[in-house]
C-alpha cells in the first residue's frame, strides 16, 4: 500500500509512494492517451462543458467512467466566475450525478460561489453516492454547513497558505481527504501541516484518510 493518497491532482506524475488520482476532463483530448490502470477521475470542468457539446461529451464519458481505473467522477461542479451560464452548467451536473449513480462511483466537485446552489441541486436529487468538494478553502462555518448536508471535503494548499481554511479544517470530524490540485505544494507537505493542525501524526492521519477511502470505495 502507498503511504499517501492524494485524491486530486492534476499531474501525471507518479510515484510509488503515492495514490494519486489524476483528474481529466473529457473536453481534453485525451481519449487516445486514457490511462488504463494509473487511477484517475474523469468529468466535464464546469469551465469547459457546454449545453451544445453535452450529448457528444456525455457520450464519451458514459464510455470512459466503466473503466475500472476510474474511481471518482469530476471534477465536475458550478463556477459563477467562469464557464458556461449557471442555468447551463446545473444541466451539465445533473447528468454527471445522475451517471455516477448509476455506476456506484462518487463525484469530485469543483464549485466557486455557488454552494447555496449546490446544496439545493443535492437535497433536490438526494444522490446515493458521495459527493466531495475539492480544494476546500473556505471559513469553518461553509464547512459545517456543507459537512450538515452530508458533504465531505477535500482540503489542499489552502491549509499552508490560508488561516482561516486551516481553521476550518480543525472543526471539521475525521471524515475527510487530502489534495495537491495543482499547486506546488507535495502532498507530503500538506499531510504534515494537516497533522499538526489536528495534533496527531502523520501516520495516524494516514490511517484516518485510507480508512475513509476504504469506506468510499465500498459505498
Amino acid at each position: 500500500m502507498p503511504d499517501f493518497l492524494d485524491i486530486h491532482t492534476h499531474t501525471a506524475k507518479q510515484s510509488k509512494d503515492v495514490m494519486a488520482i489524476q483528474s481529466l476532463s473529457v473536453t481534453e483530448n485525451i481519449f487516445l492517451a486514457m490511462p488504463k490502470t494509473r487511477p484517475i477521475s474523469i468529468g466535464i470542468h464546469p469551465w469547459y462543458g457546454s449545453l451544445s457539446e453535452l450529448q457528444v461529451h456525455m457520450k464519451y464519458l458514459e464510455v470512459l467512467a466503466k473503466q475500472q481505473n476510474v474511481r471518482l467522477i469530476g471534477e465536475c461542479g458550478l463556477d459563477k466566475l467562469q464557464g458556461a451560464p449557471l442555468n447551463e452548467q446545473l444541466e451539465i451536473l445533473i447528468q454527471q450525478i445522475q451517471l455516477a449513480v448509476q455506476l456506484n462511483k462518487p463525484l469530485i466537485l469543483h464549485c466557486v460561489k455557488a454552494f447555496d446552489e449546490l446544496i439545493a441541486l443535492k437535497k433536490q436529487l438526494n444522490p446515493s453516492v458521495p459527493m466531495i468538494i475539492h480544494g476546500f478553502d473556505k471559513k469553518a462555518e461553509l464547512a459545517l454547513q456543507l459537512m450538515h448536508n452530508g458533504f465531505l471535503l477535500s482540503f489542499g494548499s489552502g491549509l499552508i497558505n490560508h488561516p482561516s481554511t486551516a481553521f476550518a479544517f480543525q472543526q471539521t470530524n475525521d471524515v475527510f481527504f487530502l489534495e495537491t490540485d495543482d499547486s506546488n505544494f507535495g502532498i507530503e507537505e500538506i499531510y504534515q501541516k494537516a497533522a499538526e493542525l489536528k495534533k496527531i501524526s502523520t501516520e495516524q492521519l494516514k490511517d484516518i484518510i485510507f480508512a475513509n477511502w476504504k469506506k468510499l470505495n465500498l459505498l
